[in-house]
């Protein structure tokens, strides 16, 4: 069965949501210096997908959009290590993190797609 097609608006909700998503983990984390620059970090990788895929949205050429698409998939990507990291220091309980970090594969697997697909073929 083939999977949806989203539309660049669906790509957008779904983005947002994991945004907030992020913000929620990053108030939780407790008061250490390694979790607030963690935090910081994670605050703004995880973020800033949303904001650049609005840009790409707006892309004045193909090659625009190609660019504005691969810096989400690197955030979206070093969110993951991110996320990964703070799962290992057992910040929080057991599991918490999983969710978010297979939304946050799902969207990397549909970045991949999408810029294979807008490079022609897969062709970098």
């Amino acid at each position: 069965m083939e999977k949806k097609k989203l539309t660049p608006q669906e790509v957008e909700d779904r983005l947002i949501e994991f945004a907030s998503r992020i913000i929620d983990v990053v108030e939780a984390l407790p008061k250490t210096p390694a979790a607030k620059h963690l935090g910081g970090q994670l605050l703004r990788s995880g973020t800033s997908p949303a904001l650049n895929y609005g840009e790409a949205q707006a892309a004045e050429s193909r090659e625009d959009f190609l660019h504005k698409m691969k810096v989400c998939l690197k955030e979206l990507r070093e969110t993951l290590i991110c996320l990964k990291l703070m799962d290992k220091r057992n910040w929080f309980q057991k599991g918490k993190l999983a969710p978010l970090m297979t939304e946050n594969n799902e969207l990397i697997a549909m970045f991949v797609a999408s810029t294979k697909t807008a490079s022609g073929n897969g062709k970098k």
